[in-house]
């Protein structure tokens, strides 16, 4: 059995410790902002609590970060000291100078830093591939109207008015996941499996003709072609997210406790 705290209580949260194995997975922590707050959030009793000393005494084999790029800034240098962290928010990692921070501080410790599939397919053959050479990979990403609300793009546009797809991004991983933290996070993990934020080409739209979160993914090199497109079912409580997000965490962590693995 492997022991593993998770920082934050939301969505992702939620569906992930629906789905884990209490034989294979124990969860020791939740680290939130308000505990009380929490516990009344919640249908069952859960190891909640709002003080990151508390937290981190906890000898925990994986962190879960789930709570933003924000958290992912506060707390996964102090994660990596003594546990591998699971990083939801992969949009934080487009700072390049906070990303050769961590990976200095995980090696130091032996520790790793995991980027789970989340929203995408196709993450494991980009990164074999970049195992030889990868001339282009871009991301088309479009979601519903609904997806786009308390974000950015609310500012910038009158969702209820837009009545078919509407391109309101085209360039570079770089500046999508800077500027989409919470909706283009896949644009920064192909980014880092592939060819890098300056390469991997993004192109962000709002369709009010689907209700579904969509990403084609489109990757030639060495090894070949490979288009995937991908649809997610958006979460009812968050349509910035999706259910396979928090299936993707539980995949991960049960890759680590069963004698079978697939996808790596």
């Amino acid at each position: 059995m492997i022991q593993i705290g998770i920082i934050g209580f939301g969505t992702i949260t939620k569906q992930l410790i629906s789905l884990l194995s209490k034989e294979e997975v124990n969860v020791g922590g939740i680290l939130v902002r308000d505990k009380e707050k929490a516990e009344m959030n919640s249908d069952i009793s859960l190891p909640f609590t709002d003080d990151p000393d508390q937290f981190f005494s906890n000898n925990f084999d994986y962190v879960v970060e789930a709570a933003g790029h924000e958290a992912v800034k506060t707390y996964s240098s102090r994660i990596v000291k003594n546990s591998n962290v699971i990083i939801v928010s992969v949009g934080s990692l487009a700072d390049p100078e906070f990303l050769n921070h961590l990976q200095d501080k995980a090696a130091a410790n032996n520790k790793q830093i995991i980027v789970p599939s989340a929203a995408i397919g196709g993450l494991d053959r980009v990164a074999a591939g970049a195992m030889g050479e990868i001339t282009q990979v871009k991301l088309i990403t479009k979601k519903p109207p609904k997806a786009w609300y308390g974000t950015v793009i609310e500012q910038e546009y009158d969702l209820p008015s837009i009545t078919e797809p509407l391109l309101v991004f085209s360039g570079f991983a770089r500046e999508s996941a800077v500027k989409f933290p919470e909706n283009v996070n896949v644009s920064a993990a192909l980014s880092l499996a592939g060819i890098g934020f300056e390469k991997t080409e993004v192109d962000v739209y709002v369709d009010p003709s689907i209700d579904q979160n969509i990403h084609e993914i489109y990757i030639e090199g060495l090894f070949g072609s490979t288009k995937i497109e991908v649809q997610n079912t958006p979460s009812p409580h968050n349509p910035k997210t999706g259910y396979i997000v928090a299936m993707s965490i539980a995949k991960v962590l049960h890759g680590y406790t069963r004698p079978l693995v697939m996808g790596i």
